[in-house]
């Protein structure tokens, strides 16, 4: 089905198509950082901040804010698993460390916060829409920059509606229920988000949650 053009009007910023993962533009001089676990350095957007807290414990810190030097670990739930397992925070930080049982799961329910309370921010803006028609809609007069499905919704229906064109612009990480929060509802299967305003952090958000989930709704969510 050809992606329809989108309608004149103002800039509504970067595209989704023009973003590299995480949400950062292509090309931009974003700064980058080395993951503890896998030595690989990247971009900030594709990895998750740790600081060591006023106990010595291992802290996620996903809104950025925390103070402390930033130990850094791909969005990966393999990579965060392994510098869990062998002790990694601890020699990246250079001391001693208390590292919760947890902390994987602490990230994943994190992000799981984090996007929800992004998609909701979105549809208070009036950026983002729920319902099969309401979404059928956007992407058909191609005001949708990304498309939303319930990882747990059914496969035959979400056939039914195809991502715009682009990268990083399925997103099927949340279950129903987790979307019926963004959106005030008991559960939704369908969504779209428009691009401009919180567009980059839901997608930014988005990515990290899809590498660090473990399997939701019976299949392993993903951006499509």
């Amino acid at each position: 089905m050809p992606i329809p053009t989108r309608r004149p009007g103002p800039d509504p910023g970067p595209r989704l198509t023009d973003m590299a993962r995480g949400g950062a533009p292509k090309g931009a001089d974003t700064p980058e950082r080395r993951c503890i676990a896998t030595g690989e350095v990247q971009p900030k957007a594709g990895l998750i901040r740790f600081v060591i807290g006023p106990e010595a414990q291992v802290v996620p810190d996903l809104w950025g804010k925390l103070p402390g030097r930033g130990i850094w670990v791909s969005a990966d739930r393999a990579a965060l698993e392994l510098a869990v397992k062998r002790r990694i925070f601890a020699r990246a930080a250079k001391q001693a460390v208390t590292v919760p049982e947890d902390l994987v799961d602490q990230v994943e329910a994190g992000l799981v916060r984090r996007l929800v309370e992004g998609l909701s921010l979105a549809r208070k803006a009036g950026g983002a829409v729920a319902g099969f028609e309401k979404v059928k809609s956007w992407l058909e007069t191609g005001r949708a920059a990304a498309l939303l499905q319930a990882s747990d919704g059914s496969e035959r229906g979400k056939t039914k509606l195809r991502p715009p064109d682009g990268q990083d612009v399925a997103i099927g990480c949340l279950t129903a229920r987790e979307l019926g929060l963004a959106f005030g509802r008991e559960s939704v299967i369908h969504g779209a988000l428009a691009s401009g305003g919180l567009t980059e952090r839901v997608v930014e958000d988005a990515a990290k949650l899809s590498g660090v989930r473990r399997e939701v709704g019976g299949a392993t969510p993903g951006k499509g």
